[in-house]
């Protein structure tokens, strides 16, 4: 992982490409006002050398990055600092455009910083883009489709 102190060549006119609907028109505004931009959340190249946690379940090293990014975002937000996952970019010309080695892959761009207020609900449900579900839609118990 790499930092940057602007949002830099991977901001909304970088890696994000054109922006035109509205959840994408948020994620390249909150990387233009970003106080710092985490630009290189990746996974290493040649990772099929590293057998420790990849055996059975090669995906382990994608999920662990996953549990980190998070971890790192709830403690910033324990202190008071914004932290955003900007999920919409391409791959491939992130990669291009900070010099990622061939075989990394890119998983995440983080915009962080302080912010004057947190939003009251999360912004996919003030947003209308999505809403929350009853933890029975979602939760299963024992086997799949078994809604507890």
């Amino acid at each position: 992982m790499t930092r940057t102190g602007t949002t830099g060549p991977t901001g909304p006119q970088g890696a994000q490409g054109p922006v035109s609907d509205s959840p994408r028109r948020h994620h390249h505004e909150a990387t233009a006002h970003a106080e710092q931009l985490l630009e290189k959340v990746g996974l290493i190249d040649k990772r099929d050398d590293y057998v420790f946690g990849r055996r059975t379940m090669p995906e382990m090293d994608l999920a662990s990055a996953a549990c980190a990014l998070q971890n790192f975002w709830l403690a910033a937000r324990a202190e008071g600092i914004g932290a955003g996952w900007v999920s919409m970019f391409d791959p491939q010309r992130l990669r291009d455009i900070i010099g990622m080695p061939e075989g990394s892959q890119p998983i995440a761009v983080l915009c962080v910083g302080q912010v004057h207020e947190f939003y009251t609900a999360p912004m996919l449900e003030l947003e209308k883009w999505d809403q929350r579900r009853p933890l029975s839609e979602i939760l299963f118990e024992n086997s799949w489709d078994n809604r507890t």
